[in-house]
């Protein structure tokens, strides 16, 4: 039996006073990536999106909370993420997303599915010409 695309795949998500964008957001992820796992790593956000990340994460099995104790950038943010994914055996990839739907969800299965056919590395960017 051959794997899925999304099988083994850890979706990182920093977020930082994200409350209004992350129970939407991590619904867009796994309804397209159905088997995946959102990791959202909070960075102790003021308006309470910890709390509700771990609300979402205590009703679905496909969503896990980092908590970081302050802001310390987005770079650090997704290299907390990506710690804490790969140190998971089942982790076969990584995705890292923006929860202000700057990254589109829609997007994810044709990205995974580059990797499937292959590619070591896929690249999605909105600064590459003829792309918007």
């Amino acid at each position: 039996m051959s794997q899925s695309a999304s099988t083994g795949t850890w979706i990182v998500v920093p977020t930082y006073n994200e409350r209004d964008n992350v129970a939407a957001f991590v619904d867009a992820v796994l309804e397209v990536v159905r088997d995946g796992q959102v990791l959202i790593v909070d960075d102790n956000s003021p308006d309470g999106t910890g709390i509700l990340a771990d609300a979402l994460a205590a009703a679905d099995q496909r969503v896990s909370v980092l908590h970081r104790e302050e802001k310390a950038g987005l770079g650090a943010a997704y290299r907390a993420g990506f710690v804490e994914a790969l140190r998971h055996p089942e982790c076969l990839r990584v995705v890292q997303m923006d929860c202000d739907f700057s990254h589109a969800p829609q997007d994810l299965p044709r990205l995974l599915q580059a990797l499937e056919a292959g590619s070591q590395l896929v690249l999605g960017s909105r600064y590459v010409p003829g792309v918007g």
